[in-house]
């Protein structure tokens, strides 16, 4: 069976990895100079590997059809693990309120999902990028810098300049959730392969580590919705 996948050069990296995102599309990073005939080699003797990932059970398409949800009052959205209540209040704000619940102006009908996203987003960098040097502190790794991105299928990543890159989406889950993926990406910087040693470099900084992936097994795709 042929291996369809993506090349992405880089001048920065110095060795070829290959990441299989949750949509099952194959990444393989490599060196600006590799050959492509070498990455074909490299790619063939993973390919076990690669196929446990993709039927890994984490790994899955786009949702079937929308959830079918809408901004209204009465409606519900996540936030740090809980379902919170949606009011539309009559209101001149411009921008989504929360106090225990969601409180969105009337004034934005037409763009309430665009303002609670941008809502979600703005969260995200205030409770989780301070998390991020919380842990790398207690890991004892230094980061260049931490990124609140838009990745539909992938919750963070670590780069080859030691930049942490985190999905906004993950600040609908709990707290020990997040601190898991956290640290996960961090962990990269000591252990770049998911060896048992990077494993337990995890399992000690986040004790909840299993509870956290089985989580994630299991909700996801719902951080994923649009709401």
């Amino acid at each position: 069976m042929e291996l369809s996948y993506e090349i992405r050069r880089s001048t920065k990296r110095r060795k070829l990895t290959i990441t299989v995102e949750r949509d099952r599309r194959i990444i393989v990073h490599v060196p600006e100079s590799m050959p492509d005939a070498k990455i074909r080699q490299v790619v063939e003797s993973k390919r076990q590997w690669i196929y446990e990932k993709i039927s890994h059970s984490q790994k899955y398409q786009g949702l079937p059809h929308p959830p079918g949800k809408e901004l209204v009052s009465g409606e519900s959205a996540l936030y740090l693990g809980r379902l919170y209540r949606v009011e539309i209040i009559k209101d001149g704000s411009l921008e989504v309120e929360f106090a225990q619940r969601f409180l969105i102006p009337e004034t934005l009908i037409g763009r309430r999902v665009e303002a609670l996203r941008e809502w979600y987003i703005d969260r995200a960098k205030a409770k989780i990028t301070p998390r991020v040097m919380m842990h790398a502190r207690s890991l004892g790794v230094d980061v260049n810098g931490v990124k609140i991105v838009d990745n539909h299928y992938r919750w963070g990543s670590c780069t080859v300049n030691d930049n942490v890159n985190l999905n906004w989406r993950l600040i609908k889950a709990p707290v020990f959730v997040i601190d898991y993926v956290i640290v996960h990406e961090l962990s990269h910087l000591i252990e770049s392969n998911h060896t048992p040693r990077f494993w337990n470099i995890v399992r000690t900084q986040v004790a909840t580590m299993e509870k956290a992936k089985a989580w994630l097994k299991e909700h996801g795709q719902l951080l994923e919705e649009t709401i």
